[in-house]
């Protein structure tokens, strides 16, 4: 298996957070929705970078290290497909990710896969996002692949992280929610205490804000499974316990056979 893509722009967000595009060698940037991932590969001999410690699991020297990424290009955007990726300094892929740079070479899966799109959501239901860490990338490939102020349903999506930091994409969803009046973006932290200037956007976790209905003050209406689609990304226990509490409400879960209305992907 051949290294057959090259990176073309790296921007460093946060520490141990990167964005990454990346150019396929020899054929155009492949058809994909919104939503889906593409494998990313490094053979177990490239470098790593300085931050990186023991890997948990000593990948096979023989083998390809492969990973799944969420795409956070619009789908529309046919000069590079783009990664969010943070660091987890004891995996196998990432610090070895974060060693490239503009210009290195990776692997990529030819075809992006996967079924968390917007498909299969009636045009006239709600979309309500929520995410923690890179789930967020999922999101901003439907965000800046759907035209908004064209659409008549609403969308949210609730971003959470324990730092500000660790929210990436913040100013282009906030000009995003000052252009179209049927898009809302909470930020909330679940470590304010932490924050070097006083946070004054949302604190605690997504399955709190939820319970506190603070999504239904600001739409104005009560959410049911008839009016709204709710699609969580990131991590487990966050979509579990999301899950478990849009199910207490007549919430289904979307399988590839039985449609729902909760949509989940979760990571690692």
């Amino acid at each position: 298996m051949e290294l057959n893509a090259v990176i073309n722009q790296r921007i460093d967000i946060a520490e141990g957070a990167m964005v990454i595009r990346v150019v396929p060698d020899e054929t155009e940037v492949p058809d994909f929705r919104p939503g889906q991932f593409a494998l990313l590969g490094l053979p177990p001999a490239a470098p790593k970078c300085v931050e990186a410690t023991e890997e948990k699991e000593r990948p096979d020297p023989e083998r390809m290290i492969l990973r799944s990424y969420s795409i956070s290009s619009p789908s529309i955007t046919k000069d590079y497909v783009e990664f969010y990726v943070t660091l987890v300094p004891f995996g196998s892929l990432t610090p070895r990710l974060f060693a490239l740079g503009t210009g290195d070479r990776l692997w990529m899966s030819p075809r992006p896969s996967g079924f968390f799109t917007l498909k299969n959501v009636p045009e006239q239901a709600n979309i309500a996002m929520f995410a923690t860490s890179t789930g967020i990338a999922p999101f901003m490939s439907m965000l800046r692949t759907e035209k908004l102020h064209r659409s008549q349903r609403r969308f949210a999506l609730i971003h959470g992280a324990r730092h500000s930091w660790e929210l990436p994409f913040r100013s282009e969803l906030q000009a995003l929610q000052n252009q179209c009046e049927n898009f809302v973006y909470i930020p909330l932290v679940s470590r304010p205490d932490d924050e070097p200037v006083r946070w004054k956007g949302a604190t605690g976790h997504i399955q709190e804000l939820w319970q506190d209905k603070t999504l239904e003050r600001i739409w104005g209406e009560n959410l049911t499974p008839t009016n709204t689609h709710l699609f969580l990304c990131g991590n487990p226990k966050m979509v579990d316990e999301m899950l478990a509490l849009a199910q207490s409400e007549g919430y289904r879960q979307s399988t590839n056979r039985v449609p729902g209305e909760v949509h989940i992907e979760r990571y690692w």
